[in-house]
Formats: C-alpha cells, sequence, structure tokens
C-alpha cells in the first residue's frame, strides 16, 4: 500500500518535492501546510485529495511520513517532532544548523524505528551512481586527489540566510554540506582525519564576526579503503564567476579519474566523465530531470521499508561534525 505523505513547507524546493513524488505514484500526497494560505492551496491544487491543514493537524492525520522543506532553524525540531508521533521524515538540508541538532534528530529516528532521510539531491544525477561504483571497485585506482567545487554567483534570495543563528552558518552549511555528502557518498566509510578552513566575509577573514561566510576554502585529510587523497573544497556566494554557477566533484587516482560538473553554469545540466589520461569518455550528460529523485527514493524506500537508516544517518552525523570543525565549534 503506498505510503500517504504530509508536506511542511510550500515553497519553490517544497513545491516541486511534492510534485515529484505525485507524479512518480510513489506515495500519496494527503495534506499540505504554509504559513502562506495562497502557497499552500497552490500546492494542494498540485495533487488530487492533497488537503490544507495546520502543523499540529498533519501531525495527527493518518499519514506514514512527513517532506519538511521550511527555513534551516525549524528542520531539527520539526523532523523530531514528527518522528516522535512515529512518522518517517524526509528533511532538506541541512537537518541541522550544528551537530548537535543533527544527533538530536538522528537519536529521535532511532529511538522512534523510523525512516530519517536528507535532500541531498546530487547523489541522484544520472551517472553519480556509476562513479561510486568505480571508485568501490577500484577502477580508478587509489585514490590521490580530490576537488570538491560549489560556487553560486547569485548568493540566497532570502534574508535569513544571512542570519548566523537562523542558519547555522554562510555558504559552507547552504552549499558545502552538499559537496561533503557527495564526499561521502562516493567514499563509503570515509573519515575525515583533518580540517584546516580559511573562511571571508565580504572580503576579510571571518575572524569571529557576527556574520556569515561568504567564501570558504577547506583542506581535508582523508583516509578511506579506497586511499588517502588530498580533498580541496571551496564554496561561495556571490563569487564574480562569469556564469551563474560552478559545481563540480573532481576525482583523481592512480588509475584514471571521474567528473561531474555542471554546464555552461546551469543549476540542473551536468556532465558525468570518466578519465584515461588524456581521454575522456562521457558518461551521463543533459537532459536529465534529477532534482526530485532523492523525494522518490525516499517515498520507494518508506513503502518497502520505513524503519530507522543506520548507516545513512551514520553518514548524516558525520557529515554534521565536518561542518562544526570548519566553523571552529
Amino acid at each position: 500500500m503506498k505510503p500517504r505523505l504530509g508536506f511542511l513547507g510550500a515553497g519553490w524546493i517544497g513545491l516541486h518535492r511534492l510534485r515529484a513524488i505525485a507524479a512518480s505514484d510513489e506515495a500519496t500526497v494527503a495534506c499540505v501546510c504554509d504559513p502562506d494560505p495562497a502557497a499552500a492551496r497552490a500546492a494542494a491544487a498540485a495533487a488530487p485529495g492533497c488537503e490544507v491543514v495546520s502543523w499540529e493537524t498533519m501531525l495527527s492525520e493518518r499519514i506514514e511520513g512527513v517532506v519538511i522543506a521550511t527555513p534551516s532553524a525549524l528542520h531539527a525540531e520539526q523532523a523530531q517532532q514528527a518522528l516522535e508521533r512515529g512518522l518517517a521524515v524526509f528533511c532538506q538540508k541541512p537537518l541541522g544548523r550544528t551537530g548537535r541538532e543533527v544527533r538530536s534528530a538522528v537519536e529521535a529516528a532511532r529511538r522512534a524505528d523510523r525512516l530519517l532521510s536528507v535532500d541531498y539531491s546530487y547523489r541522484h544525477l544520472a551517472g553519480v551512481e556509476a562513479v561510486r561504483q568505480m571508485v568501490l571497485l577500484g577502477e580508478l585506482g587509489e585514490l590521490t586527489h580530490v576537488e570538491l567545487l560549489f560556487h553560486n554567483a547569485h548568493g540566497p534570495d532570502k534574508a535569513w540566510f544571512d542570519d548566523p543563528a537562523l542558519a547555522g552558518g554562510g555558504c559552507v552549511v547552504d552549499l558545502g554540506t552538499h559537496l561533503l555528502d557527495l564526499l561521502a557518498w562516493l567514499l563509503p566509510g570515509a573519515r575525515v582525519e583533518e580540517v584546516h578552513a580559511q573562511l571571508h566575509a565580504r572580503g576579510r577573514p571571518l575572524a569571529g564576526r557576527r556574520v556569515v561566510e561568504d567564501l570558504a576554502e577547506v583542506q581535508l585529510r582523508v583516509s578511506s579503503e579506497q586511499g588517502e587523497p588530498s580533498v580541496r573544497l571551496a564554496c561561495s556566494w556571490r563569487l564574480p564567476a562569469g556564469q551563474d554557477a560552478v559545481i563540480q566533484v573532481n576525482l583523481y587516482g592512480t588509475r584514471g579519474g571521474a567528473a561531474v560538473r555542471n554546464v555552461g553554469g546551469s543549476f540542473y545540466d551536468f556532465t558525468v566523465e570518466r578519465f584515461r589520461g588524456t581521454q575522456r569518455l562521457l558518461l551521463a550528460g543533459p537532459p536529465d530531470d534529477w532534482g526530485g529523485r532523492a523525494a522518490v527514493a525516499f517515498a520507494r524506500q518508506l513503502q518497502s521499508d520505513g524503519s530507522f537508516d543506520g548507516r545513512d544517518a551514520a553518514a548524516l552525523v558525520h557529515v554534521a561534525d565536518v561542518v562544526d570543525r570548519i566553523y571552529g565549534r
């Protein structure tokens, strides 16, 4: 039987995930809640039978899971409230502003034995799973160098992103978490042993100022079964990059390399390639409607087994811990 889902937050992301799940037929979109009545009504209209309800009503509805797409400061508390009611949770990133908040949500999922997933959507780009298998099978050899880049030339469009108390940080928690999750996904079991970070805001070192960073350069020492690569992570808001965005994951090993790269500054179009010396092989490219796949995967997993996923939860905690170390927390 298809699980029934409630949707908390009906902004652009929430509405997109709602439509993706409704189109997939993996779950029933039962209800939606948003502080903007017009947004809630528009979202409800996108799924036949969907009702507009309050958050408290949603928690008491006969549903199996909740999709959370609200501002970051609310994620951990709302996830815990849902889990304590026995509901599985699919949450926008970050799950929490700090490692402590993420651990609290994960422990709530463990106690309830309910599925907890975060919308790390780049895992689901076409071709990324092929790269993951190359790494796991040793086809790239021992990894020696990894580059992780996410530069957003525009920056966020809501004021709360610039408030440390509400956002938990700047471009690292907004963009860098996607990169750190991809690193953990492509190198299962990898551990970040050392972190050296330089954070800047408006051209100056952060240096304890009560602002969020808009540029971060991070060097990581990583240990894994696939090698101990040097890892460089860089992310930014409002970088004059000459295009909308620069998004790349480049992996280099003793027997070859692979790359995930956005096309022409796009936030949506990507190529995935394998390298052998000076030769390159295209594994995947646009068009690829990947944005809602993580949400659909959550609905599918909930239908087959909605219990706590310890391995994925451990990865969530590890990423949050690395973010804390980048911020010196």
